[in-house]
């Protein structure tokens, strides 16, 4: 009876109209899709090539490869192991031992023999697993790569890539959108797709930085140091021509390289610079008008202040200097006079000033993780004191990184006005197509005219007879500044008396400045007074930028030329198994030679090959290095 009343006939008339409604529903959708044209379905793929990194000049310095894993399933090899082993020795420089302990003793049906193999490598060995009937039991899993042809030159600046595309850190990370290419949707993807990355053109010379590369590498070994930052740029422009820091890692061997290694310091690391920031304090008394050119200050070896609560501050100097200007306090590097000078000018005013230099502020250099630095001020209630205007004024209770140094210097070398640092010269689309190219951005002019040409002279005094003589140019005029300066102690009290940071700052020619040149060493044994060991490598450094970049010296020799020219008609180099004698080519037909990923090739100078090494008949290797002088 209860069912009787459930199954009532306004309900079974409501479940018959639905029934009917869905039947037509069916019928319709059925007829829509039995009359629509069909569609062939396209299985599409995407291949990506990511652009490539290389110099100012166009020489790759990281380019898109693909590399292997070498994958087993042991079932499959069935008892075919040693022949398995003996094939793939040979190529993977594995031990046979190891390879067949490796198919035998794996848990799983499936392992990695070998990742990351060349293109090379990959086609040798699909040749001997065909040959050997091993198809069936070894395949190859194909992933994006990076290969680094110049390994750890510029290797903070160029950066890495990883397995999965992504760039981990440098340029590889903070232009990944550029050097990636955007990804369409799969549903818009309709056949096959090559998508390319964008080329980013950095503004590095490679050849120079090989070159001053080699003369950093020389300052560590000689002073045992713990690390060393240096930076070449070009005045005018912001553009970097080399940054160094060392300890570098080889980007082909990047995972397995220490942090060390990686750590990119001139950006990253903030430091007290000690004396060198004399010249920034010292042109911001000019520039106030606390004090002028011909003020003297009596320096007695100690300068010592007391507050009206009886605060007692005392800094010591490193010698009685006696009366002196502002020009021979920057000369001696006197902290009395410095000192002196800082109790003229009202605080703020001058934190003002070190802030439009671009402390505490980052330059915005295309390198990730960018510091902002320090600086002290009144705010910071539980640190600021009586002395910290005075001990900010000679580089401490302020920290700064290598790349906020070159840009406030800058400030000097163009007349009053900072100029951006960039490592970016230009981005270019895959058809060739310049999509970007650098223009000097010059942010607010800090000083006038007139205090940067006096502190430029300053420069020049303190190369010329004072604490960076040893820097100073015979034939070339050049602004230094050195300083050494106790670094923090590692347990956080107080200063060590143990570990210096030597720096030294350069600005060259004096009379039209043209390049930047500032170098860092820290925690040297022995010597660490930036005079005697950071100011020798500044000397040595300029005078290859020089003389690469065809500056002109007041001595330079000049030649009388007949007017006839001869052209060398010969063909562009190779390497075949064995190193040819490259003696007398001409540059221009060793470029080919670049484009080779399996070699390293290093050119050295302008004009014809003179020397090389490995010399003539060296059987080649993959990956090796041939040096090439020119001259």
């Amino acid at each position: 009876m209860a069912l009787n009343k459930f199954i009532s006939k306004p309900r079974l008339i409501i479940l018959v109209v639905c029934f009917i409604l869905f039947a037509g529903y069916v019928i319709v959708s059925y007829g829509i899709l039995a009359f629509k044209e069909n569609k062939v379905a396209v299985n599409a793929t995407i291949e990506i090539e990511r652009g490539s990194i290389l110099d100012n000049s166009g020489k790759p310095l990281a380019v898109d490869t693909t590399f292997y894993h070498l994958a087993a399933t042991p079932s499959l090899l069935k008892n075919k192991e040693g022949l398995a082993a003996q094939v793939i020795a040979p190529v993977t420089g594995l031990a046979p031992e190891t390879i067949k302990d490796m198919i035998l003793n794996n848990r799983t049906d499936f392992l990695y023999i070998k990742k990351k193999l060349s293109e090379s490598q990959h086609d040798d060995l699909l040749t001997a697993i065909n040959n050997n009937e091993l198809r069936n039991g070894l395949f190859f899993d194909s992933i994006p790569g990076r290969i680094y042809p110049e390994n750890a030159l510029a290797s903070q600046v160029v950066g890495f890539m990883g397995d999965d595309g992504i760039g981990l850190s440098g340029i590889e990370y903070s232009m990944q959108d550029v050097l990636s290419p955007e990804i369409p949707a799969l549903n818009d993807i309709t056949e096959n797709t090559t998508l390319r990355g964008k080329n980013v053109y950095l503004t590095i010379d490679s050849i120079l930085q090989y070159k001053l590369e080699k003369i950093a590498d020389e300052a560590m070994r000689s002073t045992e140091a713990e690390s060393l930052m240096l930076i070449a740029m070009e005045a005018k422009t912001g553009e970097i021509l080399s940054y160094i820091s060392l300890p570098a890692a080889n980007l082909n061997e990047y995972p397995s390289s220490s942090p060390e290694q990686q750590m990119n310091r001139p950006t990253v690391i903030a430091y007290e610079p000690g004396s060198v920031f004399k010249i920034f304090s010292v042109a911001s008394f000019i520039e106030s008008g606390v004090i002028n050119k011909n003020d003297t200050f009596v320096c007695d070896g100690r300068f010592e202040i007391t507050d009206a609560k009886g605060e007692k501050v005392v800094m010591t100097c490193l010698d009685h200097h006696g009366k002196i200007t502002a020009e021979e306090a920057l000369k001696y590097s006197c902290n009395d006079a410095l000192a002196q000078m800082s109790q003229k000018i009202d605080t703020q005013l001058f934190l003002d000033y070190i802030h439009k230099f671009g402390f505490g502020s980052k330059t915005g250099i295309e390198l990730p993780t960018e510091t902002r630095g320090f600086v002290n001020s009144p705010e910071n209630k539980s640190i600021w004191s009586l002395r910290s205007k005075p001990t900010i004024s000679i580089g401490q209770e302020i920290s700064v990184s290598a790349v906020q140094m070159v840009q406030a210097a800058s400030t000097i070398a163009n007349s009053g006005v900072p100029v951006q640092p960039t490592l970016i010269s230009k981005i270019v689309d895959a058809s060739g197509n310049i999509e970007f190219e650098h223009e000097p951005t010059f942010k607010e002019r800090v000083i006038s005219e007139s205090t940067a040409k006096y502190i430029l002279g300053c420069m020049e005094t303190v190369a010329r007879t004072g604490t960076g003589h040893r820097a100073n140019l015979a034939d070339v005029s050049i602004g230094v500044k050195t300083g050494t300066a106790q670094m923090l102690d590692e347990n956080g009290h107080g200063y060590s008396d143990t570990d210096f940071l030597s720096n030294c700052m350069a600005i060259f020619p004096v009379d039209s400045p043209e390049i930047i040149l500032y170098i860092v060493i820290s925690k040297a044994k022995g010597e660490t007074y930036a005079g005697r060991i950071v100011a020798p490598v500044i000397a040595q450094a300029a005078d290859v930028i020089i003389d690469h970049l065809g500056m002109a010296r007041a001595n330079a020799a000049s030649i009388l030329h007949s007017g006839s020219i001869s052209f060398y008609t010969g063909k562009p180099a190779e390497i075949g198994d064995t190193l040819p004698d490259f003696t007398g080519t001409p540059k221009k037909l060793l470029t080919d030679l670049l484009e080779r990923t399996d070699l390293t090739i290093r050119i050295e100078g302008d004009g014809y090959v003179v020397s090389q090494n490995p010399p003539p008949g060296t059987p080649v290797t993959e990956g090796m290095t041939i040096e090439l002088r020119l001259e």
